[in-house]
This record gives C-alpha cells, sequence and structure tokens, in this order.
C-alpha cells in the first residue's frame, strides 16, 4: 500500500491541467480558475486617499491652536482643488487629499471658530498621518493574481478595483459520475430485502457543485462488468475526469477494477489509511479515473482529502494540502494501528485550550459522524494517543475551497 503523502503526490503529479479557456464577465467569474496573470495598469488607490471625516493641511504648517482659514471642501467623488498653503481642506472619508496637503487631522481634534476658521488639539502632527498612500493596496505593473488563482468573492473585489470587467478563465471541467452496487435504491422508491438507499450520490454531487464542476451524471450502474465497461467507456468519450463510488474491492461483485483495466490501466489501488484504503486511479480510454471507496464516510475522507485536491489541479487551480491546526487530543487511542487515521472529530474549548473529541462510533460506515464532525484529527500510523497529546486537525472548511 502507499502511504498518505505518496498517493496524494502521485495524484497531483498525474493531474494535466485543462488548455481551454474562455472570456467571462466580472460578474459571472465567482468560482472560476484563472487562466491569465492579472497585471493591473493602475494604482490603487490611484493618488492619496483620507482615510477620515477631519481636515488636509501640509504637515509643516501646522501648530498646536493656530487657526486656519477652510479654502476647500472635498467630499468622496470629487476632485480637489490644490492645496493653498497656510490653510487647511475640509476633507471626507475616501476623498482625494490635494496636492501639497501631507496630513490629515480628524474632526473630533478640531475646534471651530465663529470667524469661520478651525484649529487643532494634538501637540504635534506626523506627514502621511490618516492618508491612504498612492499603490498602498495595489502597484500598477506588479502581478496581483497569477494564473490558477480561484476566484473568490473578495478576489472579485481586487479584480474590479483596478477596472477589469472581465477575464480569462478556464473552462469548466468536465466530470462523469456513476454509482455500482445492486442493492443502492434512490430515495423515494421502496426498499427491498437487502438493499439500501444511495447516499452517496447525493454526497458526490454536492461536493462536486460546490467545486464547480460540469457534472455528466450517468447515474447508477447494473452489477455486471459489461455494464461498467459500458459505462466507463462512455463517461471516457464524454468527460475530463471519471469519477465513481465503490466497486474498487476484489469481491466477485466488485467489477470496477477489472472493467479498468480492460479499458486502460490501474496505477494506484491501496492506501494506508483509514477510512478509505481502496481508492484507486488509472485510465480509461486515456482519460483519467478516480474510484473512490463505496462506504460513505470512506467516499466523503478519500473526496476531500485526495479526489478534489486533483479535480482542482485538472481544472487549472494551483492547490496545495493546507497546513493542519494543531489540538490537543480530546481522546485516548492506547493501541497502535496500521494505517493513518483520519478520525472524524469536532473542536471544544477546555479552559482555554481546545481539543478534539471523536465521534464515539467512527465506522466507514457511519454517515453521521461526517455530519456531526467539523473535520479529521489525524492518528499517525504505529502510533498511540493519550488525553492532552498534541495532535493534527484538518477542519473540512480549510480542505475545500
Amino acid at each position: 500500500m502507499l502511504t498518505f503523502e505518496q498517493a496524494w503526490q502521485q495524484l497531483m503529479d498525474a493531474a494535466r491541467p485543462l488548455a481551454d479557456t474562455e472570456t467571462v464577465p466580472l460578474a459571472a467569474a465567482h468560482g472560476r480558475v484563472l487562466a491569465e496573470d492579472i497585471v493591473p495598469e493602475m494604482n490603487v488607490p490611484p493618488r492619496p486617499v483620507s482615510t477620515m471625516d477631519g481636515y488636509a493641511l501640509c504637515a509643516l504648517d501646522y501648530a498646536p491652536e493656530r487657526r486656519f482659514e477652510i479654502s476647500q471642501r472635498i467630499p468622496a467623488g470629487h476632485a480637489p482643488e490644490p492645496h493653498k498653503k497656510g490653510t487647511a481642506a475640509r476633507i471626507f472619508t475616501g476623498a482625494f487629499v490635494p496636492d501639497n496637503a501631507f496630513v490629515v487631522i480628524p474632526q473630533e481634534e478640531a475646534v471651530t471658530h465663529e470667524d469661520g476658521t478651525v484649529s487643532f488639539t494634538p501637540p504635534a502632527v506626523k506627514p502621511w498621518q490618516n492618508i491612504r498612500r498612492t499603490g498602498e493596496d495595489i502597484e500598477a505593473g506588479k502581478v496581483l493574481l497569477e494564473a490558477g488563482t480561484r476566484l473568490r468573492p473578495q478576489t472579485l473585489g481586487l479584480i474590479a478595483s483596478i477596472g477589469r470587467a472581465e477575464v480569462t478563465v478556464f473552462r469548466r471541467l468536465k466530470v462523469a459520475t456513476f454509482t455500482t452496487g445492486d442493492e443502492l435504491v434512490m430515495p423515494g422508491q421502496p426498499l427491498q430485502a437487502g438493499q439500501i438507499y444511495n447516499s452517496n450520490r447525493f454526497v458526490l454531487h454536492a461536493l462536486l457543485e460546490k467545486l464547480g464542476v460540469e457534472i455528466i451524471d450517468l447515474g447508477q450502474v447494473e452489477d455486471t462488468l459489461e455494464a461498467t465497461v459500458a459505462a466507463l467507456a462512455q463517461a471516457a468519450e464524454r468527460a475530463d475526469v471519471i469519477l465513481t463510488t465503490g466497486g474498487v474491492s476484489v469481491g466477485e461483485e466488485d467489477h470496477l477494477k477489472p472493467a479498468v483495466e480492460q479499458l486502460g490501466s490501474l496505477e494506484m489501488w491501496k492506501v494506508k489509511m483509514k477510512p478509505g484504503k481502496p481508492l484507486a486511479y488509472g485510465q480509461v480510454k486515456g482519460t483519467p479515473f478516480v474510484g473512490l471507496p463505496g462506504n460513505p464516510v470512506s467516499a466523503f475522507a478519500t473526496f476531500h482529502l485526495f479526489a478534489q485536491f486533483f479535480l482542482r489541479a485538472a481544472g487549472g487551480e494551483r492547490v496545495a494540502f493546507p497546513q493542519p491546526v494543531h489540538v490537543r487530543a480530546g481522546f485516548e487511542r492506547s493501541r497502535p494501528g496500521p494505517r493513518r487515521d483520519f478520525a472524524r472529530a469536532r473542536l471544544e474549548n477546555r479552559d482555554g485550550e481546545t481539543f478534539a473529541v471523536l465521534y464515539p462510533n467512527q465506522g466507514s460506515g457511519v454517515l453521521t459522524s461526517v455530519e456531526w464532525a467539523e473535520g479529521f484529527a489525524v492518528i499517525p500510523e504505529e502510533t498511540t494517543v493519550s488525553e492532552g497529546d498534541r495532535i493534527d486537525f484538518h477542519p473540512f472548511a480549510r480542505l475545500m475551497p
């Protein structure tokens, strides 16, 4: 079996980013992946800006209680006149500071007088006080965002702030999915003896929708080698990546592994981890194939820890495995196991310390554990854990974009 690191790196090395791109309006770009570097042609702010309501003046003119004539009023969105030496300009938050005025004094530190002049109470002022300098946020000519960046709401705000209305992004990755297992029944249908409802399909589709890929749903495939081969061949023709759940073990009714080998090759099969040992990767007629385990928790875990990183990389995104959060163990594990355990856990505070507490039933079919949990507590292979030990914790929210 491959170690976790070996399997993860093998998948990342196998990911081949898309070459196809398209230009979309910024308003439609949320969740897409940049296919170009963004290099601004302007500074942000384009010239010095006041950070508060107050008065702009030349710092060299300042003296406590000196009275200044108010030479102009500058609301945000209005161009200022050149600054008149020895005067103060009434200015508002977000307004451009006039040339030759290098300090803004807050209105709370100002005293207005009946003759229309203003004086100030601070004993001294510093140049550029309460002013955002030109290019303080974004500097013209320097790369702001690199190709491969996933466009989050704050990223869209950055691009909008330099006046870009469109961006070039990679087209959406096409992912073909199907589930195997005659025991699976869709919700809403009556159960016969030996059958269970198909939960994996709904978990998988929701996770794929979160990634923003185009889903090609081939439904549920009959548990025969012929049907599995036909489904794989169809998926390879229509999609960039094939993603399945179940059928990758070695039982007589597990047809996915021989079907993949009939149409291509299986390059990875077992990973030294739990849950999720039977994670598969290969090629089907040149199309990448990722086979997740059939147990619901195993499928959920391997998608978060492996498949979603592969899909994001294949979609053109620059990805890296996130650093864990370091917490204390709120449990004991007295017997070391041969595989790395990604236990479902949630965090709780105890006297200012953060502890990871495990769900009582860690079975790979216990879907309530991932609904209850906030992330994975990592128990390394061949390791015991005592309560209070430092351990790694991977929040679900930090694994997925």
